[in-house]
């Protein structure tokens, strides 16, 4: 009952976002969503309903991994000194696990858009929170070189 009541203003947040927020052919919708496992990402042009641009953190995997268990777990130990040099405040802890592979996600969505000479985008979170991997999917993209 508490999981269905969680989706259902998880829902209406969205339906408000949604009212504000619209892809054009000059300025892209920034989508993301996020389960439990994984986060993807999609650049939409709401004009013609296409989607221009899509990631996820599975194709990073695919790009950087091999099959290998060890070598995931090697791969994610990079990613989090990696992540932790590039970001670290004073008092912050690096990111790890699923956030760390959020930021690179939105590095890697930024990639693919500049690829297609698309640099400004409107975000739309999908009504999740803007903290944890949704955050961190957008500061990744900031980095990439995507004006919000």
């Amino acid at each position: 009952m508490k999981i269905e009541i969680k989706h259902k203003k998880r829902y209406m947040r969205h339906k408000r976002i949604r009212a504000k927020v619209f892809g054009t052919a000059r300025r892209l919708r920034l989508f993301v969503f996020r389960s439990n496992k994984h986060i993807y990402a999609q650049l939409i042009d709401d004009d013609r309903g296409w989607t221009l641009v899509a990631a996820s953190d599975q194709e990073l995997k695919k790009l950087k991994v091999k099959s290998s268990l060890s070598q995931k777990r090697k791969f994610l130990r990079n990613l989090k000194l990696k992540v932790g040099k590039e970001k670290l405040e004073k008092n912050q802890k690096p990111p790890s696990g699923k956030v760390a592979v959020a930021y690179e996600t939105g590095k890697l969505i930024a990639q693919k858009a500049l690829k297609n000479k698309i640099e400004k985008v409107v975000f739309d979170r999908a009504g999740y929170k803007y903290h944890g991997r949704t955050k961190a999917l957008a500061e990744g993209a900031r980095e990439g070189g995507l004006q919000f």
